[in-house]
């Protein structure tokens, strides 16, 4: 076990007002001190690594130069933001992250005044600064609105939103772009950075100044020609026009890890009148930690390791993940199926789709964080004969709701909606649980959702999507590895709105939708130690619903029970509805419906989330036990002797 780094200076930091008090020259050691801190905060608990370690010195500055909190500062997606997070005030609690009660891994305002935005999904941090700006504006009160956005956040269509409408903000808005992987810049060096500092200065925005007043008085073809002048000079010696057209102040690239250039610089903004401004800073993921900088993915997220070594610690080997099961499966189908293709939005790893992309590189699109086109994309591909996948995370898949109705459902297109990360996820917490997309999408007409309760259950739904082709069909998954159940060899077809019985009995019945499915068959056999014979039903469906299924059951056993990892609005809501349209609950029939809570539950160890939920075994026995109001029965007593 290592011990803790020294961190002589950094203990004298506790928030940004402490940081102000330093000279510039203690700035680089405070720098380094913060990233050790941030290897060894992760090393302990797992998280993201390696873009937080990209913007060390970016963090130290921003704070340094700008009056945070009054200046608000909102950290795009939020995953780089645990140095942020040391130096405002929580670093007695940094090796809580992830962790139950502990520090989200994100930023959250609940969490902090230095927090005035929570943010886990991406694209969004310009227009939330964008709103503070105005909002000081509009009140008059002192304050700017800074988003820090990745280069890979860029690629949506909401940051351009955002810029479009950004000028009425004047000064007040600052944009830092971090770009760290795309090298949409020119190579940064000691040129780049004079330039930079030269074209942020007051004497330089006061000189264009002048000279656009004198332009101004130039007849009005002259005049357009200076101003076309002075942004074709700076865009060839800086690459700002895009940004520029979108009514920016472009400054950079500028080294994000030269604090000697990268302060004087935000300074500069800082006390331009010009804006709104941009600044263009060119970071390195992983930055200081070379096991990080060597990595293929820069240690994105990663698992505890060892601070030394980098060696994360393996978990133990089991069953294959599920986004793994789904992308060999499609990439197995598509060898037979040359219709077959697969779509993700800058998640391919996560969604099993670079699996399929190996082999069929031909068919697989990473759209970009771009979900909204994405999922149009694929209607295009359905309309024209293809057979698409668009395999993307539940959370993500909101973004595109519009899309789903207006382009896919009420068009009937047959796109496959492969769902990652259904149910809760543990560590990520509220932000990234899969908890509505049975409800948002079985409300549509002409939508078929299925929900895997294990593995096997997966190949057969692929499958059944692959070769369902009279409309739009989605099937959900959860994160993680699977339940250790067989794969098949030869993948069955499912009928479609047909479920199945796992097992048969006749008192109660539980209807599980998902990957519940094993905590209901833990909760029959408890039910059976009390003298309730218990029937298990794998819906397999939430939409069609198995009618005949259910009405089966209703009409021969004494207690209904539904459970799922999703919200109200799912099947529980469509079960009560189709049991009341038909008169099926007219005698005394007792119906419970387990689903998640209703409040956005915070970061925990899985299996806590789901007993906090109540959807774990004893949950459902306790739920069944209540409605026979047998609330008092012993676990190993039968329910008949606690009548008598």
């Amino acid at each position: 076990m290592t011990s803790p780094p020294s961190t002589p200076l950094l203990d004298k930091v506790s928030t940004p007002e402490d940081l102000r008090t330093l000279e510039k020259s203690e700035l680089r050691q405070l720098s380094d001190e913060l990233r050790n801190e941030v290897i060894d905060a992760v090393g302990t608990t797992g998280g993201h690594l390696g873009s937080g370690l990209g913007v060390v010195e970016l963090t130290v500055a921003i704070h340094y130069v700008f009056n945070t909190p009054q200046d608000r500062l909102v950290w795009d997606v939020g995953h780089q933001c645990y140095p942020h997070k040391i130096i405002t005030g929580r670093r007695d609690r940094i090796r809580t992250l992830r962790q139950g009660g502990g520090l989200s891994g994100f930023t959250k305002r609940t969490e902090s005044e230095y927090d005035p935005f929570g943010a886990a999904h991406s694209s969004t941090s310009i227009s939330a600064a964008l709103g503070f700006a105005v909002a000081n504006k509009i009140k008059g009160e002192p304050g700017r609105g800074i988003a820090v956005i990745g280069d890979g956040a860029m690629s949506a269509g909401m940051a351009y939103e955002a810029m479009n409408n950004a000028e009425q903000a004047g000064n007040r808005l600052v944009v830092i772009l971090n770009d760290n992987d795309m090298s949409i810049a020119p190579p940064v060096g000691g040129l780049s950075g004079y330039l930079a500092r030269l074209v942020s200065s007051g004497k330089f925005l006061g000189l264009r100044e002048l000279a656009r007043r004198f332009a101004r008085k130039l007849p009005e073809p002259l005049h357009k020609a200076a101003r076309k002048t002075d942004e074709f000079a700076r865009g060839m010696a800086m690459g700002g026009t895009l940004f520029e057209e979108l009514g920016f102040y472009y400054v950079g690239p500028i080294d994000g890890h030269d604090l000697e250039a990268l302060i004087p610089v935000l300074e500069n903004v800082r006390d331009a009148a010009e804006g709104p401004i941009l600044v263009h800073v060119v970071t390195q993921k992983g930055k200081g930690y070379a096991p990080a900088e060597n990595s293929a993915d820069k240690y994105h997220g990663v698992a505890k390791f060892d601070v030394i070594t980098g060696e994360q610690k393996k978990s133990p080997g089991g069953p294959p993940a599920y986004q793994n099961v789904f992308g060999d499966t499609l990439a197995k189908l598509a060898e037979s199926d040359s219709r077959i293709c697969a779509i993700t939005a800058a998640m391919p790893s996560g969604t099993g789709v670079d699996r399929f992309a190996k082999a069929h590189p031909d068919r697989s699109f990473d759209v970009g964080i771009a979900e909204q086109h994405g999922v149009t994309f694929a209607a295009g591909l359905a309309a024209q004969g293809m057979r698409p996948f668009a395999a993307i995370y539940s959370t993500f898949l909101q973004r595109a709701y519009d899309q789903v109705v207006h382009d896919v459902a009420i068009q009937n297109l047959p796109v496959r909606f492969a769902i990652d990360r259904a149910g809760l996820v543990g560590a990520d917490g509220s932000t990234h649980a899969g908890s509505f997309d049975v409800t948002y999408l079985a409300t549509l007409p002409n939508m078929v959702v299925m929900a895997a309760a294990d593995e096997a259950e997966l190949v057969h739904m692929t499958y059944t999507a692959a070769e369902y082709d009279d409309g739009p069909i989605a099937f959900r998954y959860p994160r993680g590895a699977g339940v250790g159940v067989p794969l098949p060899e030869v993948p069955q077809k499912l009928e479609i709105g047909k479920g199945r019985v796992v097992r048969e009995g006749t008192k109660v019945a539980v209807m599980s939708l998902g990957a519940r499915l094993a905590e209901a068959l833990k909760a029959a056999d408890q039910l059976e130690a009390k003298g309730l014979s218990t029937t298990v039903a794998d819906m397999r469906f939430a939409k069609p619903l198995d009618t005949e299924l259910i009405a089966r059951l209703m009409r021969s056993h004494d207690v209904i029970v539904t459970v799922e990892e999703g919200a109200v609005g799912g099947l529980g809501a469509h079960v009560l509805t189709y049991a009341s349209d038909e008169g099926l609950t007219d005698a005394g029939l007792k119906i419970r419906t387990l689903r998640l809570p209703d409040m956005f539950q915070d970061q925990d160890a899985p299996e806590t989330q789901y007993e906090a939920a109540g959807l774990n075994a004893s949950g459902i026995v306790d739920t069944v036990l209540k409605a026979l109001r047998h609330n008092s029965a012993g676990e190993g007593q039968r329910v008949e002797e606690a009548r008598a």
